[in-house]
């Protein structure tokens, strides 16, 4: 026997301090899941409704593909619903720029809604750091869309 150097024991031997707990690594997994659906799901149902309130309009207004005049009607400021209860009240009549409306809407939303879902991740792993950030950007968008709405 030399007394040399024993080599560590793999079983004994701490964990790296990059390793994760399987719990936390769950979380992480969730978190990138839940934000690519959001973002999949929230644009996808946007691009449809854009698409289909386009058709909409074009089907009860086929003038639009035939008369320049009428075209220039349907891109007049005023013709597209402009608040909420506006887009609301489109939707049930079935006009398409109400549906045109709802997915720009919604488009708008995704982003917000995914800042949203990584706030409550980032809370429920217990992540101050970033659920600070996260809360942070969250604030930001709502002070933007409330400047944005009292400046127009």
């Amino acid at each position: 026997m030399t007394g040399g150097p024993v080599a560590p024991d793999a079983r004994n031997a701490p964990d790296p301090p990059d390793a994760k707990d399987p719990r936390r690594a769950r979380d992480e997994q969730a978190l990138e899941t839940g934000i690519a659906g959001v973002l999949r799901v929230g644009v996808t149902a946007s691009l449809v409704l854009v698409v289909a309130g386009t058709v909409v309009s074009f089907v009860h207004h086929p003038d639009y593909l035939r008369s320049l005049v009428a075209l220039e009607r349907l891109t007049q400021p005023g013709i597209a619903p402009h608040s909420i209860s506006e887009v609301v009240e489109g939707l049930r009549a079935g006009r398409g720029q109400a549906i045109v409306a709802l997915g720009l809407l919604l488009l708008l939303a995704t982003p917000v809604l995914r800042v949203a879902l990584s706030l409550a991740l980032f809370v429920r792993s217990r992540d101050r750091a970033f659920a600070a950030l996260t809360l942070l950007v969250l604030a930001l968008l709502f002070l933007s869309l409330a400047l944005g709405r009292a400046g127009g």
